[in-house]
């Protein structure tokens, strides 16, 4: 079921911004929380080596440490990114012409603001599609975007990746551009990644772009500094996952009896975080009645995110006719930065 509205009537708008933004809920956060709720954590905890799905980390206090992750020091990916998009912008805007931004997994919508003054320094119409599963974070930002850019239109959608691709309306802009920055694609395995490309594929039309950020294969010193930070600041957001659980879930995890593990797998060019069981215990989640026994060193693994080699990268991309047009990295070639155009 889709609903579509305008901004919550509890926020003082004046009608410009009102005219130009509305939200569409592509699900009903009550039917998905009572039909899905837990079964990914029971799976994951069940298997023989125990897993639990990224998405866990984001409560409140997940997201705020995750902003002071992007803050630190060692961890290069996000000023990095923000570099190249600061310094191609132009040119993106000049590639592409009058074209509406579609972002997948938008969040407060900061980088995005560099290709909106990219578009508005050309005099092109400006026109936003962010898409998130929180609509209060859509919202938010979506409204501080049309304070700020008088001419911009905003149409969010709230619910999954494959549902708002599945569902996007007509463009209204002579193109469309699809864009998943900030290297999220490591988070998926290389099944995944096809499935992903696939959908990408479906959402476009001929001449359409797809914009996507990809951290880079690199020394794995650097590397893992950037998830073993000094200041624990990215061993407390691992952590946290356990919190959130006990407070959704009921449970008992008791977080000083386990501890931050991030390593770069050689092997399959990814970090994996893991959360490391100091001790044998048990743990319980009274909700999902399930009760989980660990070995003293056994761990979970919270995520993986995979390093990319733009050559292989760009192969997998031109399979499924996303015919990469333009890559940029920084100078160091930490990260990329790819700009593709789908093929007939």
């Amino acid at each position: 079921m889709k609903i579509s509205q305008t901004a919550s009537s509890k926020i003082s708008l004046d009608n410009s911004v009102k005219q130009r933004f509305q939200i569409e809920h592509l699900l009903i956060p009550t039917a998905v929380v009572s039909s899905t709720a837990g079964t990914d954590v029971v799976q994951g905890l069940t298997q023989t080596s125990k897993t639990l799905p990224p998405r866990y980390f984001y409560d409140d206090r997940g997201s705020e440490l995750f902003e002071q992750i992007c803050e630190l020091p060692e961890y290069y990916l996000t000023r990095t990114e923000t570099g190249i998009l600061q310094k191609y912008a132009h040119e993106i805007a000049l590639k592409t012409g009058a074209c509406e931004l579609v972002e997948l997994g938008s969040g407060s919508s900061t980088k995005t603001r560099i290709l909106l003054d990219a578009y508005e320094e050309q005099h092109l119409p400006l026109r936003y599609l962010p898409i998130d599963v929180s609509g209060g974070m859509l919202e938010n930002s979506a409204l501080a975007l049309l304070k700020d850019y008088p001419s911009l239109q905003v149409h969010a959608l709230a619910g999954t990746y494959e549902l708002a691709l599945a569902q996007l309306q007509a463009k209204e802009l002579a193109s469309r551009m699809i864009c998943f920055i900030g290297s999220t694609l490591g988070n998926l395995n290389s099944q995944e990644c096809e499935v992903f490309f696939s959908k990408i594929k479906d959402a476009l039309h001929v001449g359409e772009y797809f914009m996507l950020g990809v951290d880079l294969q690199k020394p794995k010193g650097i590397l893992e500094a950037a998830y073993n930070d000094n200041q624990g600041v990215t061993a407390a957001f691992n952590l946290n996952m356990l919190d959130h659980l006990n407070r959704r879930f009921n449970g008992n995890f008791d977080t000083s009896q386990f501890e931050h593990c991030a390593f770069y797998n050689t092997t399959k060019n990814q970090i994996e975080m893991h959360l490391r069981s100091l001790k044998t215990q048990s743990v319980e989640l009274a909700t999902l009645n399930l009760k989980v026994s660990f070995t003293k060193g056994e761990t979970i693994l919270t995520e993986i995110s995979r390093k990319f080699d733009i050559q292989v990268l760009q192969g997998e991309l031109k399979a499924k006719g996303l015919e990469p047009v333009k890559i940029w990295t920084d100078d160091n070639q930490f990260f990329g930065l790819f700009l593709c155009q789908l093929q007939a």
